[in-house]
């Protein structure tokens, strides 16, 4: 059952609207509720074992998020794609990303860097035969590894809620630049020989967001060659 499964992973005392967000967030996330997918209160609040009011509640707060919209007479949808708000999300991400990044540095460890590093080469091995939707998995498990230390809980919070806006909004944005690809994990090996170099953390900090632009522009470009 969802409600046991939920419950075992958030305990007795996460609230039931907080846990009805995070279950909800993290289908987006994974795209199991895609763009334009219709939020039944009823429907969801069944499966979680709780009344519609958290539900609710949990659905203002996603759309507070821009996660989800409400319609008059349709209910609460899953945000469709736009490709403006894809952009300024990517940049937000890239600023917020970096910053981030960059505080964490000093606490990562060997075992971060070295997890890190082992993401980075499966990415590496995807190369050939590309999987874009397993290549976006892989690569945000190698930021996670880089910006989960950071000691400000609120750019924590706001660079964890720029991937789930991300995810909302693209299941991959490899799908359609797969040639950026091979770029990108050239510049995951760059941001890790300066962490591990203790280098300057605004030369990290630039490097990381840097690298998160490089993919928008990337897409931007391709977005423009359209007919």
């Amino acid at each position: 059952m969802a409600e046991e499964a939920v419950n075992s992973i958030v305990g007795d005392r996460v609230s039931k609207s907080e846990l009805a967000y995070d279950w909800l967030r993290r289908k987006i996330a994974r795209h199991e509720y895609g763009p334009g997918y219709r939020l039944v209160l009823a429907e969801i609040a069944a499966e979680l074992g709780m009344s519609v009011v958290p539900v609710r509640e949990a659905i203002r707060r996603l759309e507070a998020e821009r996660l989800v919209t409400f319609e008059r007479n349709v209910g609460a949808r899953v945000a469709m794609v736009d490709e403006n708000e894809y952009l300024h999300a990517m940049q937000t991400l890239g600023v917020t990303e970096g910053i981030a990044t960059a505080l964490s540095a000093p606490a990562l460890t060997a075992a971060n860097l070295g997890r890190a590093r082992v993401i980075n080469d499966r990415m590496v091995a995807l190369l050939d035969s590309f999987d874009a939707h397993t290549f976006t998995m892989l690569n945000q498990q190698f930021h996670s590894e880089l910006f989960e230390c950071c000691p400000n809980p609120q750019i924590l919070e706001l660079v964890r809620q720029g991937w789930t806006r991300l995810s909302g909004l693209r299941d991959s944005t490899f799908t359609f630049i797969p040639g950026r690809a091979r770029q990108s994990v050239e510049e995951h090996e760059h941001i890790l020989s300066l962490i591990e170099a203790k280098a300057d953390p605004l030369e990290i900090e630039l490097a990381a967001r840097n690298h998160r632009w490089a993919t928008m522009r990337a897409f931007l470009e391709r977005t423009e060659e359209k007919p």
